[in-house]
């Protein structure tokens, strides 16, 4: 079953700040290349054809049991699934604090 997908406002900002990035280091070509393998993940995870986890195995029992990651080159897409769709709520840098980031992550906003 293909559901739909969302990005949350942080997840929004996470990819433009990682599309910033990736721009002023490595060019456009490799920006583009790498905001599309982002987004193609978020629609393989919504298509259930992504190997997914809990966030809990990355960061422990202090993150809420909602939160699952799939890992995209160097950072993980962690999002809620409902039943009709899920909610990318952020994509984290691997190098990150991921238990802190990971345990201030409340799921999607009401409303966005």
């Amino acid at each position: 079953m293909i559901r739909r997908w969302r990005l949350t406002r942080q997840a929004e900002n996470s990819l433009a700040e990682i599309a910033d990035w990736t721009y002023a280091t490595f060019g456009t070509r490799q920006a583009e290349a790498y905001a599309a393998d982002l987004i193609g993940t978020c629609r393989e995870a919504a298509a259930g054809h992504a190997i997914t986890r809990p966030c809990r195995h990355l960061a422990g029992s202090g993150v809420p049991e909602d939160l699952r990651y799939v890992r995209c080159g160097q950072h993980y897409v962690v999002f809620v699934e409902a039943q009709d769709q899920i909610s990318i709520v952020d994509c984290l840098h691997v190098r990150v604090d991921l238990p802190g980031k990971l345990a201030a992550l409340q799921g999607p906003e009401p409303g966005t």
